[in-house]
């Protein structure tokens, strides 16, 4: 198998992602974070394929084939797709939706079907942020439902309870999640146990339920119940939520210790589970109102509700931080508006805080609860962003595989074949949900969608504005610049064009009738790859007269601070003092116009996330008492 989608640099990343930690400790990490969401899938996912939307009955044709379902779902959508290929897909170490397209660009640049490309990555992002608002509602009702187990009586509880816990968990997401990370790992490690022990002391009662994991008890209920088992596929995908996360949050861990951990603790207890409570419900079928926590004893059923309550809050936490790492991802190749990002940590990059993503979540996920009242009716909303964001994986990687990487034909069509069957057939089953409620993320998904491209596409046509309206720097330099005033110190100009005259620096000539004598034409550019070194990050031209164009290049999921770069710049005359630069900045104004671009209510929307970006002042980390915005009109 050919090993190209591994990185190159593998090495020189590894003081990113701290990859040089021991392999087992980076592994109990990925248990904590990695594995949180599909972890907790049995407390749901059982339950809901049997007494769901779309109930079956508690024959053994039906349960050994669900079992076996969710078995060979398992193995083929985790094991096999994700661990063994999309996890070779690595752009410098990170993984994700937008860093497999920033991947397949970078290795395939001029590629003529690489707009088609970005819209799909575009897509499974937008997918990605309604799977982050479902999974902390669905998962955490979904726990505090087992004290109805334990005494039907506090039904009335479990939504305040919910409640509580959620709105807690966003409450203390500014803090940052570094000081109580380290407590996730045992906390999951733990409850990964329970699972297996669990799942173990219910087999012994019903050995015979280990054959439920031949493929062929899959086939005969596909058989004998076709549109019972593919309405059921809807559910059973619940088995494999967050398996996406696991080329996500590669990045932080690294793909050897996450395949560690799924292969040696989590695809065993996982499935050890599952057949405990398919050997529970052959035995006893009333169990089937809450299989997961009825296979414990009763004295253990209350110890056990807050364990899988903890667990839950560590998988929502995960679901959390990674809403934060997609939307910094997306700020950074230019799909959203600059916001407000916060470094809760001082020693682990990634641990970020973004109040307005924060916000919106709660609000979303209040919503959800509140509007669907328990894990069953949420059942329904969950899945379709999942197994939408899974195919798009799919059609993603196939490009690469086929056309990058070069595999085989012969042999990788087939399996890419398998991959797209299985992941349609899932994604099929869950729209028959969308009037239960599967309409929610689709909307979340639309919204976002719109969103993310609308804003692309709103700065390409007003950057390519821009550019027709500028000045040719050298004839700027030979002409106006000669002839003005020239005072002491030093300007920085920033644009976001490499070529041409900015227009704040147009506009302080018109106004202010003067040039210092030290001029930098300063653009940042966003790399489709992670990390920049320290070595690549700063390009200098001179471009005579005390002008200088300066590039600084920075990775996509790296913090930017242009007066931590500057003040390292050489080549261009005496280091650069602070109390004598002044930064100038260009804020356009937009028009909305009847010129070919975007629809007007486009135009509308793209100048209302204008409005509502951070200033580039604060992205950018300016000196306050050092910058001057200028503004002009733009009409795209």
């Amino acid at each position: 198998m050919s090993n190209q989608g591994a990185s190159p640099d593998a090495s020189a990343h590894a003081d990113h992602h701290g990859h040089d930690q021991s392999l087992l400790k980076l592994a109990l990490g990925a248990v904590g974070v990695v594995f949180g969401d599909i972890g907790t899938s049995p407390l749901y996912a059982f339950k809901e394929t049997f007494a769901g939307h779309h109930p079956l009955a508690l024959d053994p044709t039906s349960i050994y084939g669900v079992i076996s379902l969710i078995f060979w779902t398992m193995m083929l959508v985790v094991t096999v797709k994700y661990v063994s290929v999309i996890m070779r897909a690595d752009n410098r170490g990170e993984g994700g939706s937008l860093a497999l397209i920033a991947l397949i660009s970078r290795l395939s640049p001029g590629d003529t079907r690489s707009a088609q490309l970005v819209l799909l990555g575009v897509m499974a992002t937008a997918l990605f942020f309604g799977d982050a608002i479902i999974t902390p509602a669905m998962s955490v009702l979904s726990a505090v439902e087992g004290i109805t187990v334990v005494e039907a009586r506090m039904a009335p509880l479990v939504l305040p309870i919910a409640i509580a816990i959620l709105l807690a968990l966003f409450l203390l997401q500014s803090r940052g999640t570094a000081r109580v990370g380290a407590i996730f790992g045992p906390i999951v490690l733990v409850y990964f146990a329970t699972l297996a022990v669990l799942g173990i002391t219910n087999i012994i009662a019903n050995p015979g339920i280990i054959n439920a994991l031949n493929p062929l008890f899959a086939a005969k209920f596909i058989a004998a119940k076709p549109l019972a088992a593919f309405l059921a596929l809807g559910s059973v995908v619940l088995s494999v939520t967050g398996a996406e996360a696991l080329y996500a949050d590669m990045g932080h861990f690294g793909a050897r210790p996450i395949r560690l951990a799924w292969y040696a603790l989590v695809l065993p207890a996982l499935m050890i589970n599952y057949l405990g409570q398919g050997a529970l419900l052959t035995a006893h079928p009333e169990a089937v109102a809450n299989p997961f926590f009825l296979m414990a004893p009763d004295w253990a059923r209350l110890p056990l509700v807050v364990l899988a309550t903890l667990a839950t809050i560590i998988a929502s936490q995960a679901v959390i931080s990674g809403a934060f790492s997609v939307t910094m991802q997306a700020i950074q190749l230019g799909f959203l508006p600059r916001m407000k990002i916060v470094h809760t940590s001082a020693s682990a990059f990634g641990q970020i805080y973004i109040p307005a993503v924060n916000w919106a979540l709660l609000v979303l996920v209040m919503f959800l609860v509140l509007g669907f009242q328990t894990s069953s009716n949420l059942a329904a909303a969950y899945g379709i962003a999942v197994t939408g964001t899974m195919l798009i994986d799919t059609l993603l990687v196939s490009v690469l595989v086929l056309t990058i990487w070069r595999w085989p034909a012969w042999w990788a069509a087939p399996l890419l074949a398998i991959f797209a069957l299985v992941d349609f057939a899932y994604f099929a089953s869950n729209l028959t949900k969308v009037p239960d409620g599967g309409w929610f993320p689709l909307v979340i998904g639309l919204i976002g969608f719109t969103g993310l491209t609308t804003w692309s596409r709103g700065r390409a046509l007003m950057q390519d504005r821009l550019r027709d309206s500028s000045m040719p720097m050298d004839v700027f330099i030979k002409s106006a610049a000669a002839a003005a005033t020239r005072v002491p110190g030093t300007a920085v100009f920033m644009t976001t064009s490499p070529v041409g005259v900015p227009q704040a620096l147009l506009h302080n000539l018109k106004h202010n009738k003067i040039l210092h004598e030290r001029i930098m034409i300063l653009t940042v550019v966003i790399d489709e790859v992670p990390y920049v070194s320290d070595e690549d990050r700063i390009g200098v031209k001179d471009l005579g007269g005390g002008f200088y164009r300066i590039l600084i290049r920075y990775g996509f999921m790296q913090e930017i601070d242009i007066p931590a770069v500057l003040k390292k710049v050489e080549n261009c005359g005496p280091r650069l003092k602070m109390m004598e630069t002044s930064f100038f900045l260009s804020r356009q104004t937009l028009l909305a116009s009847d010129k070919p671009g975007m629809a007007i209510w486009r135009e509308h929307l793209f100048s209302w996330m204008m409005r509502n970006a951070e200033s580039a002042m604060d992205f950018f980390k300016l000196p306050t008492n050092r910058v001057v915005e200028l503004g002009s009109q733009v009409e795209i």
